[in-house]
């Protein structure tokens, strides 16, 4: 008899999943129930920004269409929530009044934007209330407020200095918005940059049209009369930023309500071991935003330094890919076969790549050290492990700085701003854990007049192109040999692109380099 698969949510990682086992639900191996909050079947929603602006379509940015689903076996039940979770049983309880039975139940709730405790604002998780003109840019619906507000050329405030805030405020200054950016510290990505990035980062943001506002403390939001549209951000010096829409881009939080009612042990996330399993119910598992993999083995090494979600698309996608598998093989052959199964591999540290025109930024690991903080260079240094070194280079006049840590030679955290192709190259150094050159210099030569076309890493057809989704160069080629001749045509046989859109334009650059050698 098949197995009952219930997956509990329905983004871009439950998506993967679902594609992952659709050959087993063709077979009758198992049958798969997906349950989905909103009306619309999966999609991109780490594109909704480039959808509010105008650069992109709804139909671009969907993951999954549920009548092809359904035509393949696949139950979907859309705009219908997960009311309630009963473990004895093996029952989820529906919003519309059904309850359906599983044999294995997968959390893929993602995650939902932090609403910040201000006057004005009810930042109540399970159900935020926002004054007409603020909006958390998370939905379909959330798009499509800003669209209009860039659209009239509106004055659009940007709380939180995060990348998507950025990205935000970058796309709708682009396309005619009045942009504006709040957040606490004295330069924006704070905590994944350093002192010296952050200012000629900001430099380059003001550069690009967008105002920066630091250091500010907001305390409330003012709307043009009781129940009017928001009017101004409230900040603690008693000023106020004024404009048409406030969009709150304060970081995100797992949806872990679910399981936390139904008694599952949780953290920052559900709580999962190393085979996605939750805490005392192996037939209950997790992926994406809401997981958070730590094994309750006090001796495991790999958990002592862990940390909670990453919030990335790219590590769901690779946990939705391997819980396909486990599932599969847990249906056809047994427990024992499945855990068998290499454990999910452990999530290297993430590279963050900042999607705009005109300015370049790419950063990892730790930067936080400066090359005199002998504490800091001598942290985590023992007697098999060397000491870190670091070497930085700034040019703010003209928006250019790079920084390298490394341990005995090999980068433990990057962070470049201005500097496309020396940051094309750290990050291959990087990913692949290669040691740096001895003299540091040669990587921002990459950058001068006389490289623009020899740089190595951008020549390389195994280079990782698509981090989201792990596709290299040469499958790019591939099926761009094959007839691909768009993103959209190259993101449909590849998967690449369908993250967060960052490596679009290496996509076009190789689509172009191909049918120019053709053409010549």
């Amino acid at each position: 008899m098949s197995e009952r698969i219930v997956v509990v949510g329905f983004g871009p990682v439950a998506a993967r999943l679902v594609d992952e086992l659709l050959p087993a639900v063709r077979t009758g191996l198992v049958q798969l129930l997906v349950v989905g909050q909103e009306s619309e079947a999966a999609y991109n929603r780490v594109m909704v920004a480039e959808l509010a602006v105008g650069r992109t379509t709804a139909e671009a940015l969907a993951m999954a269409d549920a009548s092809d689903l359904e035509a393949d076996g696949v139950q979907v039940r859309l705009g219908v929530k997960v009311k309630r979770i009963d473990r004895a049983r093996q029952h989820v309880v529906l919003s519309d009044g059904t309850t359906e039975h599983y044999d294995r139940l997968v959390f893929a709730t993602g995650s939902r934007p932090v609403i910040p405790n201000l006057t004005g604002l009810n930042p109540d998780p399970s159900r935020p209330v926002l004054p007409d003109g603020v909006t958390a840019l998370r939905d379909l619906k959330d798009a499509a407020v800003l669209r209009a507000a860039v659209a009239g050329g509106k004055r659009v405030v940007v709380l939180g200095g995060g990348v998507l805030g950025l990205e935000t405020a970058l796309a709708a200054s682009e396309e005619g918005a009045k942009a504006t950016v709040v957040h606490n510290g004295p330069f924006p990505l704070g905590r994944s940059i350093d002192r010296g990035s952050g200012s000629v980062l900001t430099n380059s943001l003001r550069a690009s049209g967008v105002r920066m506002a630091g250091n500010a403390r907001s305390t409330g939001v003012e709307t043009a009369g009781p129940g009017g549209s928001f009017s101004a951000l409230l900040l603690d010096d008693g000023s106020a930023i004024d404009g048409d829409l406030l969009v709150l881009s304060c970081g995100v939080r797992p949806r872990i309500e679910l399981a936390e009612g139904c008694g599952l042990p949780v953290a920052s996330g559900i709580l999962v071991d190393h085979h996605l399993r939750t805490y005392h119910e192996p037939h209950m598992f997790a992926i994406g935003d809401c997981a958070e993999v730590h094994c309750a083995d006090p001796s495991c090494k790999e958990c002592r330094t862990a940390s909670g979600p990453s919030g990335l698309v790219g590590p769901g996608w690779r946990q939705a890919k391997w819980l396909a598998e486990y599932l599969v093989v847990l249906a056809r052959d047994g427990q024992t076969a499945a855990d068998s199964l290499e454990p999910v591999p452990t999530e290297k540290p993430g590279v963050v790549v900042l999607k705009a025109r005109g300015i370049n930024l790419a950063m990892a690991g730790d930067n936080q050290a400066d090359p005199w903080d002998e504490e800091a260079l001598e942290a985590g240094a023992t007697a098999g492990r060397a000491r870190r070194q670091i070497s930085q280079w700034a040019d703010p006049e003209h928006g250019r700085y790079v920084k390298m840590t490394t341990r005995g030679g090999v980068l433990e955290g990057l962070v470049a701003v201005g500097m496309p192709r020396t940051a094309a190259e750290l990050v291959l150094l990087f990913e692949r854990s290669s040691e740096l050159p001895a003299d540091r210099s040669l990587l921002l030569r990459l950058d001068g007049p006389d490289q623009l076309d020899t740089n190595a890493s951008s020549n390389d057809p195994q280079r990782t192109v698509c981090r989201c989704a792990g596709v290299s160069a040469a499958s790019i080629e591939g099926s761009v040999m094959e007839g691909c001749s768009t993103v959209g045509e190259v993101s449909k046989a590849t998967r690449a692109g369908t993250g967060c859109g960052g490596c679009h334009e290496d996509i076009k650059g190789i689509i172009e380099k191909h049918f120019q050698g053709a053409a010549a």
